[in-house]
């Protein structure tokens, strides 16, 4: 007996670690399948003899694609687990950015995007909630947001790999590794990714979606969808039109290039910050004042004419604040509900939000048609933002009503976990 409970709690501490290690490298190949894209389009536009905008609903499909899958896999994997959802996600993404390497027209690559984007969203609420089941809640804030992170570093070491491959493999050598990527590694998450206990010993229910809605959660739920949709709206409105909006206020291309390149590189060290600082302190709080620093910069960027350092630095703030908060976001929704709603919660949550990241480009596109000036749309977009502060600290004020508490959060109550699944299974 004395082995057996040494042998199960040595397991424990070992998927503490284990498990968002796992998950947090689904994450690198979901974020690099997500930018190759990206990297691609402009060699298969030559190759095809096509403009770039042709390729416009192969972005967009790929969006759609990432909403259904991180709203259809996070329902699935309350009522199913999250382990097979995780290697069906896998699977998907990995195949189809495979076949993508084939596509001979921009319908064929469509499609194969929309595809590889039900993959990658279905693998965002899967990998969240197993991360969050695996480690103690004082932890689980901040390690789903360092598990994330891995999205981040995979979009970066596309934009790297794409340097290197572009020149002798061409466009079609970056969906190769996409593809061979995630099905290497396919055999390794069969062998070590473990369903968590705390998903085997929950009640499941039947409709995990209604469950949102139940037992005091529908206020936490409708807050935070409003904060993930706000959220990315601006963030994906910016990151799509900011060098434009820098253009038309009189800088060259190659400076504006330069300047816009601050915003996201201001998201990567800023997760760094905030993942450290969800450990410690109250995650609302260090949520809601990151994101004020993105305020404050909107509002100077809506009101004052800036140029040179200056510049990088406002936009460098934006981004610390709109992009580094985003993570943590992430990471305090897989807290917010219990272990047999934690992937339904996040995926809606997520997939909700990418409504957002559809309808921001398109946004920012017709209020420059529409003659807004870009210190105009600076200055509008303070007020969502500022709105999503807001709704961070209600956020605190009204979680937890109906929330009910795993016990897996340290070694003895996770082996009570076990010995009542190994008890009931007798």
């Amino acid at each position: 007996m004395g082995a057996n409970t040494d042998h199960m709690q040595k397991r424990w501490i070992d998927n503490r670690v284990l498990v968002p290690v796992l998950c947090g490298l689904v994450q690198v190949l979901d974020g690099y399948d997500l930018a190759t894209v990206g990297f691609a389009v402009p060699s298969i536009a030559r190759e095809w003899g096509l403009a770039p905008e042709a390729f416009t609903q192969a972005f967009a499909f790929s969006s759609i694609g990432i909403m259904i899958g991180a709203l259809v896999a996070g329902p699935l994997g309350d009522r199913f687990g999250r382990r097979p959802m995780i290697l069906i996600s896998v699977l998907l993404f990995g195949l189809s950015s495979l076949a993508t390497a084939h596509a001979t027209s921009v319908w064929m690559l469509v499609v194969l995007r929309f595809l590889t984007g039900l993959g990658m969203g279905g693998a965002m609420p899967t990998t969240v909630a197993l991360t969050g089941d695996a480690v103690p809640e004082k932890w689980r804030t901040a390690a789903i947001t360092f598990m994330f992170c891995g999205a981040s570093f995979g979009s970066f070491a596309a934009g790297q790999v794409a340097a290197m491959i572009l020149p002798s493999w061409g466009w079609q050598g970056m969906f190769l590794t996409g593809g061979a990527l995630p099905l290497a590694i396919f055999p390794v998450l069969f062998a070590l990714l473990q369903e968590s206990s705390a998903f085997r010993a929950s009640a499941k229910t039947r409709n995990p979606i209604g469950g949102l809605f139940q037992n005091g959660l529908a206020a936490t739920t409708l807050l935070l969808w409003s904060i993930f949709l706000a959220n990315l709206f601006t963030m994906y409105l910016l990151g799509a039109w900011v060098p434009t909006f820098i253009t038309l206020d009189g800088t060259t291309p190659a400076e504006a290039a330069h300047a816009a390149s601050f915003y996201p590189v201001a998201g990567m060290f800023s997760t760094f910050l905030v993942g450290y600082a969800l450990s410690r302190f109250n995650a609302e709080r260090v949520l809601a004042a990151n994101l004020a620093i993105a305020v404050i910069a909107l509002i100077f960027l809506g009101k004052v004419h800036f140029s040179g350092f200056a510049l990088c630095a406002m936009l460098f703030a934006m981004g610390w604040g709109i992009v580094g908060s985003m993570l943590g976001l992430i990471g305090l929704a897989g807290t917010l509900y219990p272990a047999h709603l934690r992937a339904t919660g996040t995926g809606w949550a997520m997939g909700v939000g990418r409504l957002g990241g559809i309808l921001g480009p398109i946004a920012g596109g017709t209020l420059i048609h529409a003659g807004y000036a870009p210190s105009s749309i600076m200055l509008l977009l303070a007020c969502p933002t500022a709105a999503v502060v807001l709704a961070i600290l209600m956020l605190r004020r009204v979680r937890g009503a109906g929330d009910v508490r795993e016990t897996a959060e340290d070694p003895q109550s996770q082996l009570a976990l076990e010995r009542q699944i190994g008890s009931t299974r007798a």
